[in-house]
């Protein structure tokens, strides 16, 4: 399939992500979100977790199920948040961590938008949406960072996964600047990249 042009574009072979992956708007479990589903089954225990960005609601899920936590899913998009309610997951509609208190939540899961995304080579297109993380694929993932600790209970921690296509050591230095502690917990090498889970905690002064 290919998209024809417009009148402020040229024509393009370039088929849209949601008709390439098989999907219409909602991402859809893949490699990260496993991965980033199996270090917090492994690593939380129980408390009050949220995890932004829900998308299907696989990895809420799957942490409520095998860690008995109880799990607050967040994302922007309507119809993500049906599919996860439809999943089992209780759901607000919000952007990032904005609409909680401070010192809320034992845990923070998210897997962003994380892979640097040309503007040109930008499309209006919701998978595309779910997976670009604008030019240099931090554009979701910085807000993040500068916000999540607001909602962490002095104890709490997050984790986050990116990519390394994503500037992991920009990443680091947001996360330090941001009042975060960051340590690597696991990684899978794929052939283009490497993926990447993070655990962020308060730095104690």
């Amino acid at each position: 399939m290919t998209d024809g042009g417009d009148a402020d574009g040229p024509e393009t072979d370039r088929p849209r992500l949601a008709d390439r992956r098989d999907l219409d708007t909602v991402y859809q479990p893949a490699e990260d979100s496993r991965l980033l589903a199996e270090v917090a089954v492994d690593r939380i225990d129980g408390g009050l977790v949220c995890e932004v960005g829900v998308g299907s609601g696989y990895v809420a899920r799957r942490v409520a199920d095998e860690t008995g936590a109880r799990v607050v899913g967040t994302d922007i998009t309507a119809e993500a948040c049906r599919q996860a309610r439809e999943a089992g997951v209780e759901v607000i509609r919000a952007n990032l961590v904005d609409p909680f208190p401070d010192d809320a939540f034992d845990a923070v899961l998210f897997n962003p938008p994380y892979l640097p995304t040309p503007p040109e080579l930008e499309w209006d297109d919701p998978m595309e949406r779910a997976l670009s993380g604008g030019e240099d694929g931090r554009a979701v993932v910085e807000p993040f960072l500068d916000s999540v600790g607001r909602v962490l209970s002095p104890d709490g921690v997050a984790y986050l996964l990116v990519s390394t296509l994503t500037g992991l050591d920009a990443v680091r230095e947001r996360a330090t600047a941001a009042g975060l502690t960051v340590e690597r917990v696991r990684s899978e090498s794929y052939p283009f990249e490497e993926l990447v889970v993070l655990e962020l905690g308060m730095q104690k002064s």
